[in-house]
């Protein structure tokens, strides 16, 4: 097999989905039922590459994995699109009046929730990730049991789809991140966005002034998050994507920002998924 992927859960995820999309199908997948782990494999080369959620259209960002990737010293490569379409699914033959019990991560469940609520007497239970859930009635034949999964889970495991795309909102989609030990992938006239974390000090103002020193330098910001630092009270650090037409503005961007701000990383330097 090829590059040994590590994603998030098991076949028939969106991470699993996220990997071939972005790979190919000649890889190797290292199942992980926590992001933790999956960083524990890729600093412990168990894994060449890694794949993470890092924020959705409608939940917004994945917090603590914005700090995984910080303070583990991950680079980011590159990154993905994932449209999330819902399907419910049980062993073939069922109908849905019969349904007792609806498996699925409690994200799933929280974007379905209108047309769950059609069905009142069916028990919501949260599960790990919504692919497992498919895996455990294929396995255990669970009778009466659905799972909320991708349309791949239906197929790895021989079930059968009785409601297609129940998220409320169509229009849902989640960013992912693609890891690696390394950040040497692109040459840089291929690098037109970047991550970057910093932390500004308590003066008025000082956060507007990184922002327009950016914008000077040509910086598109599509992203920023801001994340206590934990060490010290009442500090917070910034996560900062920005896009850029060529690399020599974010160059400039660097070495200006590592003198104003503190503790300046960039946490890596891509190509632009969204760029047209």
């Amino acid at each position: 097999m090829g590059l040994k992927i590590a994603i998030q859960g098991i076949q028939g995820s969106n991470h699993h989905q996220v990997a071939t999309d972005y790979f190919g199908d000649d890889i190797s997948l290292v199942e992980c039922f926590s992001f933790d782990k999956m960083i524990d494999y890729l600093l412990a080369g168990s894994a060449d590459k890694g794949v993470m959620a890092i924020e959705n259209s409608i939940a917004g960002s994945i917090i603590p994995n914005y700090n995984l990737v910080y303070h583990n010293g991950l680079h980011i490569i590159g990154e993905h699109y994932l449209n999330i379409h819902h399907n419910l699914m049980v062993l073939p033959g069922q109908r849905i009046e019969a349904i007792e019990e609806v498996r699925t991560h409690p994200m799933a469940l929280l974007q379905c929730k209108e047309f769950l609520k059609q069905y009142g007497h069916i028990k919501l239970v949260e599960d790990v990730d919504t692919a497992e859930t498919a895996k455990q009635i294929q396995e255990k034949k669970l009778k009466n049991v659905a799972a909320i999964a991708p349309q791949m889970a239906a197929k790895l495991y021989g079930l059968e789809i009785i409601a297609a795309e129940i998220q409320t909102i169509k229009n849902n989609a989640t960013r992912f991140i693609i890891l690696k030990k390394q950040n040497k992938e692109l040459p840089k006239a291929e690098i037109n966005k970047a991550s970057v974390r910093f932390i500004t000090d308590h003066k008025r103002g000082s956060l507007a002034t990184v922002l327009n020193v950016m914008s000077d330098c040509n910086m598109n910001l599509t992203k920023i998050q801001s994340l206590p630092v934990i060490e010290t009270p009442w500090k917070y650090a910034f996560f900062v994507d920005v896009t850029f037409e060529g690399y020599d503005d974010f160059a400039k961007a660097k070495s200006l920002l590592k003198i104003m701000s503190e503790d300046f990383r960039v946490l890596g330097e891509y190509k632009n998924a969204l760029k047209s």
